[in-house]
């Protein structure tokens, strides 16, 4: 029987998933808060749209951000997952050893200084380089393809987002990979989970790609010039089934990431398990706006899992 040892790494986690299951029930379920306490909730979980028609005191306008700065999350994980993944390159190619802060924080974190073998370095080399894929392509979709209003973030959540690419880039080195009792041998670089995963990380891609130009293109002409800011009703692909099948293909990302690990990472799926409840937020968040907004929304659409959610 195998023992789960919990470290520092799967701890932050932990808290990071409960963190966004309580805000998650504390939205739903019908408490009577005290109201500046519920209108600092509301403040802290909403960006965007979602936050139009919210009643805000003027004084939390202070510590609003534009939510195009979003672009500025997907630059600081390409930066730093690149900075990781080059010095993680250059250990396996040339054997050179990590950066003494680097290895301060990784044993930090895990408690263990052990080099992996090498099947494992090419697993978190895969895994690195598939997450910052995924960063670049969201940082050019910021930049050149999505089409921001005047919505704002919370000063809170922009620092959170900028902290939580460097705590996800340090969280892949620590990844605690096994080898699946029906895997590949060792000599063998890549298995049956590095091709599953590669596949589904290339599909979720798709689908986010193709979700987030369905949305930019309720604000554009055809040539792709901007004609208006305001919200529409999203229609095609996966917008049919769902509200916000972007947020869903964020969680099969990470999911696919999980399956490049052989589905065996406790740490990272604890990573998945803060995705699915940070992305379920922000799902229910949009669909409550849609249906309060537009008042032929359509009925049988769920807010994130088709069917389910």
């Amino acid at each position: 029987m195998m023992t789960v040892v919990l470290q520092v790494v799967d701890i932050v986690w932990i808290l990071l998933a409960s963190g966004f299951v309580a805000a998650f029930f504390l939205h739903k379920l019908p408490l009577t808060l005290p109201l500046y306490v519920q209108q600092v909730f509301q403040d802290l979980i909403r960006y965007g749209k979602t936050k139009d028609n919210l009643r805000r005191p003027g004084i939390f306008q202070l510590f609003d951000v534009p939510k195009r700065w979003f672009w500025h999350f997907y630059a600081v994980s390409v930066l730093w997952n690149g900075i990781l993944l080059f010095l993680h390159l250059r250990s396996v190619i040339f054997g050179e050893e990590l950066p003494e802060f680097l290895t301060d924080i990784l044993y930090f974190l895990t408690g263990q200084s052990k080099v992996p073998g090498t099947e494992l370095h090419h697993t978190v080399l895969l895994v690195q380089l598939l997450m910052w894929i995924h960063c670049l392509r969201r940082l050019l979709e910021c930049l050149f393809v999505s089409v921001f209003s005047s919505g704002v973030i919370h000063v809170v959540q922009y620092a959170f987002g900028l902290s939580y690419y460097i705590i996800l880039g340090l969280t892949v080195l620590c990844v605690d990979i096994q080898q699946p009792a029906h895997g590949a041998s060792a000599g063998l670089q890549f298995s049956w989970y590095h091709i599953a995963g590669v596949l589904l990380f290339i599909w979720a891609s798709l689908l986010q790609h193709r979700s987030l130009s369905l949305l930019a293109s309720l604000r554009t002409n055809s040539s792709g010039k901007v004609e208006t800011f305001a919200h529409r009703i999203p229609h095609g692909g996966w917008f049919e089934l769902v509200s916000c099948p972007h947020y869903l293909a964020e969680l099969l990302i990470y999911i696919s990431l999980g399956v490049c690990c052989g589905c065996c990472s406790v740490t990272w799926w604890l990573v998945v398990l803060y995705v699915l409840f940070n992305q379920a937020l922000a799902a229910q968040l949009c669909h409550e706006y849609y249906r309060s907004t537009f008042k032929s929304y359509p009925s049988n659409r769920k807010a994130f899992i088709p069917f389910l959610l």
